[in-house]
């Protein structure tokens, strides 16, 4: 049950409905050298080959206890041969025939096979992932509108208003706990096309000390969707006297883009929104074989036609963090699982967030779909709502991962001790204690009936679990509920204690 100042401004929420559809299916350090006893550890018997066939099906669906899949392994001679060079001049004599037949390959498949041609041999997991994600040219991200039913996946904040407007009520009883600072850096990563934050303001517009402290930070590298942000929070440019500056009119909030959490100034109380962000960043994936841990690869079948997995047939620099993980892990957890995936970006970013907080004060939400532990094999890719293979079509689906919440944790506590993490708890436990039962009420009171089964489902895909029992319509369209399945966790300053509604 909400109490205290979250019931109050839970309460002046004025009961309208606005925009949120529902619709279908959801969705850098350098390593340190690797020490002698560490490779031991990993890498204790001679490589071995293994002609398997690589796997042909998609991650998508996989149970994470599913029987093992068997890579071909690169041998050692293919993988560390001595490079000799030669020049081959029969081509000036001879010139090969010039086809203009155009190329079946996009650029970023020729992008991706040019890389692993050049290194003569295979890439990892994470740089496919974030090539294909993030690749200035072809990036899944980039040029394009990936949210929403005409999209390829939808998130919360398009489901439903109500998960920007109890976002806004956690936001706005934080600054509460700070003292209600006059000055506040609102920092969302990765803002999609801008919903949630847009919700957030409209619903927080009559508290307008909340607001009028705010200085919006959106961390987002897509050009394409910065101008969708732009316009979702119907932004305007402003002459001041050092230049322009550009406005939210939702509540005359000033908003900023940036590249990276890093490029966000310093020196004000923070309050970090990462919403889906974490489980985009890229993977290292690990597979236990006869000779230990070996890491899961991107490389070229024999034709170059394809993409196919391998596993490494030497130890990887990435070993390092798949050690650091391992060690925040009990014996028993380890022996249940053939497959670990680690992200250390995710934990360089948490480790940010963390410095970040202790300095400035203020506190980081993170909410997102995974598990409170080692995450096995996740690993997804969906285009037009639709699970594909991971390897189809390099920069045409979204790539995503399971999201392991214990390794956030620590990798927090581990940064810093003027910090505290709660959580997480269900995206269903956070949404409820937040009010959004009687907020979902309140606005059913003032709508039509179509509003009203939008709403309805909307709550069901916020909070539920499993079917909607009260689904009537098509059998293919039938509500998903999220709530047991994305989860939330606090990041915040010892000095504010405990933040709502991790009580």
């Amino acid at each position: 049950m909400l109490r205290g100042p979250a019931a109050a401004l839970l309460r002046r929420l004025a009961p309208r409905v606005s925009g949120g559809g529902c619709g279908g299916a959801t969705r850098r350090r350098l390593p340190i050298p690797i020490a002698p006893s560490l490779l031991a550890r990993f890498s204790s018997a001679p490589t071995t080959s293994s002609s398997s066939p690589p796997p042909s099906s998609s991650a998508a669906g996989r149970d994470e206890d599913a029987e093992d899949e068997e890579l071909p392994t690169l041998s050692n001679s293919d993988a560390g041969a001595p490079l000799s060079i030669s020049v081959d001049r029969s081509g000036l004599y001879n010139p090969p025939e010039h086809s203009h037949e155009p190329s079946s390959d996009s650029e970023l498949v020729k992008h991706l096979k040019s890389i692993i041609k050049f290194r003569s041999g295979p890439i990892s997991v994470a740089e496919y992932m974030e090539e294909v994600l993030t690749n200035p040219q072809s990036g899944f991200y980039i040029n394009r509108d990936v949210f929403g039913e005409s999209g390829d996946f939808i998130t919360s904040p398009e489901v439903s208003q109500m998960f920007g407007e109890m976002v806004g009520v956690w936001a706005m009883c934080l600054w509460e706990q700070m003292g209600q600072p006059e000055k506040v850096n609102l920092v969302e990563l990765g803002p999609g096309r801008g919903t949630l934050l847009a919700d957030l303001l409209r619903g927080s517009a009559k508290f307008a000390n909340f607001t009028k402290a705010l200085n919006i930070n959106l961390v987002e590298c897509s050009p394409t969707l910065q101008k969708i942000q732009y316009n979702t929070l119907k932004c305007e440019d402003e002459l001041v006297d050092d230049g322009k500056r550009t406005v939210s009119k939702l509540c005359g909030t000033p908003v900023c883009w940036h590249a990276s959490l890093e490029q966000v100034p310093s020196g004000s109380p923070t309050i970090i929104i990462a919403h889906e962000f974490y489980d985009a960043l890229p993977i290292h994936q690990f597979q236990k074989a006869s000779r230990g841990w070996c890491e899961k690869m991107v490389d070229l079948a024999e034709d170059s036609s394809r993409f196919r997995f391998v596993l490494s047939p030497h130890p990887t620099a990435s070993l390092i963090y798949l050690s650091k993980r391992c060690g925040w892990a009990s014996s028993e957890e380890l022996e249940k699982v053939e497959h670990i995936e680690v992200c250390p970006k995710g934990m360089e970013l948490t480790e940010q967030i963390a410095d970040r907080i202790s300095s400035d004060g203020g506190g980081a939400l993170i909410i997102d779909y995974g598990k409170n532990g080692i995450v096995s094999d996740s690993l997804q890719a969906i285009r037009k709502h639709k699970f594909v293979h991971i390897l189809d079509d390099p920069g045409s689906a979204d790539l995503s991962a399971y999201v392991d919440f214990a390794s956030i944790r620590h990798s927090a506590l581990e940064a810093s001790d003027d910090i505290s993490v709660h959580g997480p708890m269900t995206q269903s436990q956070f949404l409820g204690s937040l009010g959004i039962n009687f907020r979902v009420e309140a606005l059913l009171q003032n709508c039509t009936e179509e509003q009203a089964e939008s709403l309805r489902t909307g709550y069901w895909r916020l909070v539920g679990d499993g079917e909607a029992p009260f689904w009537e319509g098509p059998e293919d369209q039938t509500p998903i509920g999220m709530g047991t399945r994305y989860l939330a966790m606090a990041i915040v300053n010892k000095k504010q204690g405990t933040p709502v509604p991790f009580e």
